[in-house]
């Protein structure tokens, strides 16, 4: 017998293999259970309003209209207690996201996550939060002022697959500080430094600090400084 706890969960994606991998994984964890599949928008909408499922699990882009129409399809009908979490392979579709969150989507979740991460947002919005890519959110509205707040809907750490401490060197690099500099400055060594500015400039694809002072002032990593304040010097050190 099913525990009564065990959060319902419906799959809506258009690929089988996709869905049945997504279905074992979540069925993995003691607290979920798949209640059934959907391979388009329009059954989506179909089993949702049969299975009243906790959370559904809807694809971004489906055949028959899509996961953004199946979530209008949805709102339009009778009050259902569904949380819906959008699925999507590509992390540059802000508008999607944010009609998505406008039509009552809780969470967003990039299908290349890791594992941990669905079962982090299904336990968020469970919870009555919203899920963000790999945060949970407080409510909608914080969510979309996230989404609006960037460029392409990511942040520069995702964007840019920068670390913490990388996206930290970057302002004092484009600033003109030497490696010692900002070894003193991070009280780290400056070998440490040299190894994190190397990941940066392959990361992002320069080769020079000078590049790299630019191309932070030109994504937004930095705010622009004057002309004389960028570091001259071409190598790492």
């Amino acid at each position: 017998m099913m525990p009564a706890d065990r959060v319902r969960i419906l799959v809506a994606d258009d690929h089988a293999m996709f869905r049945d991998g997504l279905k074992r994984l979540v069925e993995s964890e003691d607290d979920m259970h798949v209640v059934g599949e959907a391979g388009d928008a329009t059954e989506a909408v179909s089993l949702s309003r049969e299975l009243k499922p906790d959370v559904l699990l809807l694809d971004l882009t489906m055949p028959n209209g899509g996961g953004l129409d199946a979530l209008r399809a949805i709102c339009s009908g009778p009050p259902m207690a569904t949380r819906s979490i959008m699925l999507t392979g590509d992390n540059n579709h802000r508008c999607d996201t944010i009609a998505a969150l406008q039509l009552g989507a809780r969470g967003i979740v990039l299908k290349t996550s890791e594992a941990v991460m669905l079962f982090r947002s299904i336990r968020a919005v469970m919870h009555g939060e919203y899920w963000l890519w790999h945060q949970n959110v407080r409510d909608g509205v914080e969510a979309i002022r996230r989404v609006m707040a960037t460029s392409d809907g990511t942040s520069k750490t995702d964007r840019y697959r920068l670390t913490a401490r990388e996206l930290e060197i970057v302002p004092h690099v484009a600033g003109g500080a030497s490696n010692r500099d900002i070894a003193q400055l991070l009280s780290v060594r400056e070998d440490t430094v040299k190894r994190h500015l190397s990941n940066i400039f392959d990361k992002l694809g320069v080769y020079s600090r000078l590049e790299l002072a630019l191309f932070a002032i030109n994504h937004g990593l930095v705010e622009a400084p004057s002309s004389s304040t960028l570091s001259p010097h071409a190598g790492l050190d």
